[in-house]
């Protein structure tokens, strides 16, 4: 049995970027299912391996790395045969590394501004702020890509992985408008061909968010 096992809920977008950077690498792992929202991130033994208590959690021979930008950027200066999806070029790699900040601080939050409050809270209205700020990402996406198939040229490497695992996440609230955001949806349609892209865990999401939601005018 390999020495990697990650922890997670299919649903989560992170988690769904790991997935993808595992199979880009062609890794096998143990995959243990996390139920969030039945609390089996706060076990006293889940909380020993992350004191955050959150997923994607990855295991390396028993060692534990959390959140999914330091596990993706791992396994690829651990485990990958070359640097294409996260390059050793430090100006490369300095740009890889501000997208994937910019999911972290941007992206992710704009979805777990509205996702959280739902799932824990039962908070349906979401205020205009909030759906402001995921236009405001769509936008930001937008401008990264420019002219190129990916978000930092014309090689796709982890931040692609990650950026779009949540933007595809974002139209549970507000769908994508691809007259307005053109380079954005063909670029998630191209990430959508990737192997093992996740699209059921993504359907889920979806399907367990958008019913429920209501956008404040």
């Amino acid at each position: 049995m390999s020495g990697l096992v990650l922890y997670g809920m299919d649903i989560s977008p992170p988690v769904r970027a790991c997935k993808l950077v595992l199979r880009a690498l062609g890794l096998e792992y143990q995959y243990k299912d996390v139920n969030l929202l039945a609390g089996e991130h706060l076990t006293e033994e889940f909380k020993r391996k992350n004191p955050q208590n959150t997923v994607p959690l990855l295991e390396d021979n028993g060692s534990p790395i959390w959140d999914s930008h330091a596990i993706v950027c791992y396994l690829v200066d651990r485990y990958a045969k070359s640097d294409e999806l996260y390059p050793k070029d430090l100006l490369a790699r300095a740009l890889v590394n501000q997208r994937l900040y910019f999911d972290a601080s941007v992206l992710f939050m704009s979805l777990r501004n509205f996702s959280i409050p739902y799932f824990y809270h039962n908070v349906s209205l979401v205020p205009k702020e909030k759906v402001d700020n995921i236009k405001s990402g769509y936008a930001f996406l937008e401008a990264f890509l420019g002219d190129n198939p990916y978000i930092t040229g014309s090689t796709l490497t982890v931040a692609d992985l990650c950026c779009g695992a949540t933007a595809s996440s974002l139209g549970a609230i507000l769908e994508l408008d691809v007259a307005q955001y053109p380079k954005v949806a063909a670029w998630l349609k191209r990430l959508s061909k990737l192997p093992d892209y996740g699209e059921e865990g993504l359907n889920e999401y979806i399907g367990m968010l958008r019913p429920g939601l209501t956008l404040e005018n």
